[in-house]
């Protein structure tokens, strides 16, 4: 009787691992992946034309104090966070490529590199995992502890639209911001390397001023600037619409919390490594 189990348990785990399941399994996936992007970025869609549609109309899409508020909490007070973590990165990054170049004598390529490095890239993309982190998780918190308690039913109910009312002013504030924290960033690290390079290789702040000024490039300052105003509104967009679909009580804004977190930052990275990608092939050079 024994052995009439244990051989109905194996059909059971061949049945499991059978590849017909497996693709079922996988294309399940593959269809909510695509259920979910396009639920966001029609969620974002709606929510610009509610906000475009309410202008053209000559009416105020939301409160401006509302605004400034967001802007307040997603610009300045990010601040200190964006600027300490780009100084001490910029102050490793100045470290490590200044000693590996000091042996063939080339420190004087390390204000170009991490004037590019962090212009480019690890600007935008530092404030954006900043950012996804700090802005992100509290809009989700907000706005699914608000469709818990049914507020936005209420809303509803006054015939106020919820995406322009609730959701656009902390889209467009992340959207805003987003270059501002960018610039920040890169100047918090090009200023910490200067310390590294007057420090350890004994060069000239004027010096250094001059090599930064002349490894940039203005399309690597507009790369930064529109990888900046994209991961604005993705993260805007992911943190709104995990909180307007929160289901579940006090479990559901955790969960959809946390999740807004992992998403909006795996999202970022996706993109960016994209965009790379594409800026690569099309312009090489």
């Amino acid at each position: 009787m024994a052995n009439t189990h244990t051989g109905t348990g194996a059909q059971s785990e061949t049945l499991s691992t059978n590849p017909v399941v497996v693709v079922r399994g996988i294309g399940q996936l593959g269809r909510s992946f695509l259920r979910e992007v396009g639920a966001m970025f029609w969620f974002i869609a709606h929510t610009l034309d509610e906000t475009i549609d309410r202008v053209r109309q000559g009416r105020v899409p939301f409160r401006a104090a509302s605004f400034f508020l967001y802007t307040e909490r997603a610009g300045v007070e990010s601040v200190p966070l964006v600027g300490l973590v780009s100084f001490f990165l910029g102050l490793t990054m100045a470290l490590l490529t200044g000693y590996q170049l000091a042996r063939f004598g080339t420190e004087r390529l390390v204000p170009g590199l991490v004037a590019i490095g962090f212009t480019r890239e690890l600007g935008p993309l530092l404030t954006g995992i900043m950012l996804a982190a700090r802005i992100g998780a509290a809009f989700t918190a907000e706005l699914g502890t608000m469709k818990v308690s049914e507020e936005v039913e209420a809303i509803e109910a006054m015939g106020i639209g919820p995406l322009r009312f609730l959701v656009a002013p902390r889209m467009l504030a992340l959207f805003f911001l987003m270059p501002c924290l960018s610039t920040i960033s890169n100047i918090a690290a090009i200023f910490a390397s200067s310390l590294v390079c007057r420090a350890y290789f004994n060069m000239a702040f004027v010096y250094f001023i001059d090599l930064v000024r002349d490894a940039l490039l203005i399309r690597d300052i507009i790369t930064g600037i529109l990888k900046s105003l994209m991961f604005g509104l993705i993260i805007g967009g992911i943190a709104c619409y995990r909180g307007l679909t929160v289901n579940g009580g006090a479990a559901g804004v955790g969960a959809a919390t946390t999740s807004s977190v992992v998403t909006a930052i795996t999202v970022v990275i996706g993109v960016d490594t994209l965009y790379n990608t594409i800026y690569t092939i099309f312009f090489p050079t």
